[in-house]
């Protein structure tokens, strides 16, 4: 990647261009030091929706794929243009889980293509990855009605889709965006600020979840891209570290 053209993808985060210099492996050189690494608190594995006898546990991508597009265990299925996926390197090191498509996405059907797809693709750019590069996919596979947030018997529904995806991917780090990611990856109500800065669990794997803000959040709140730089970094360090994965 050029100079010029990182600087571009910096300036998207609001984050001074600055100079690589030599010095240790943790140093970011973008003057925010990134947080200490700390084990967070233990996240829960979900099971599939009471009722259904045969879930998606052992299924490859096609299969998967075709589960998810005829699927009909909430009632999200009768409002859905098309089901959302997923989208990207399926051995890719990195995973990126967002809370539920919008408007756009159910058109698409691909998550992340709107402004908020935009701001993901310019947050990686900056630490050297390529959309391309990444597995992309939501907590949800069907947009709520007006944008609403997920209700937990919806979120119910697809955790078993989701965790068969990790399950295939088998990335090296998992980046949740936003609170609703979180608090669905994680099993938790605790608050995304309290949540960033750690290293997570996803279920009973070893599978590093390091949480952040949604792009949609910092197209409100720009003041805020500055801690989500923090976060991608970070997210970047615990990736690096490169511990082998249990799924």
């Amino acid at each position: 990647m050029t100079p010029e053209r990182r600087a571009r993808y910096l300036d998207a985060l609001g984050i001074p261009c600055w100079v690589p210099r030599q010095g240790n492996a943790g140093e970011t050189g973008s003057g925010v030091a990134p947080p200490s690494p700390s084990e967070g608190p233990a996240s829960r594995q979900g099971t599939f929706p009471a009722g259904i006898e045969t879930g998606p546990g052992g299924l490859g991508w096609d299969a998967l794929e075709a589960r998810v597009a005829a699927c009909t265990l909430c009632g999200l299925h009768q409002t859905r243009s098309r089901t959302v996926f997923g989208v990207g390197d399926r051995e890719a090191t990195w995973m990126v889980v967002g809370e539920a498509p919008g408007a756009e996405e159910d058109r698409q059907g691909e998550p992340f293509v709107g402004r908020a797809g935009k701001l993901l693709n310019a947050m990686l750019a900056a630490i050297g990855l390529e959309r391309r590069q990444v597995y992309i996919a939501n907590i949800l596979k069907c947009r709520p009605p007006e944008n609403r947030d997920p209700r937990p018997e919806e979120a119910a529904c697809c955790e078993p889709y989701l965790r068969r995806q990790v399950e295939l991917v088998r990335p090296r780090v998992i980046l949740a965006l936003g609170r609703i990611a979180a608090h669905h990856l994680l099993g938790t109500t605790t608050s995304l600020a309290r949540l960033r800065g750690q290293t997570h669990r996803y279920g009973v794997t070893d599978i590093p979840v390091v949480v952040t803000y949604h792009p949609a959040y910092l197209l409100r709140s720009p003041g805020e891209k500055r801690k989500a730089w923090v976060d991608l970094l970070y997210a970047r360090n615990v990736c690096a570290r490169g511990d082998p994965v249990r799924v």
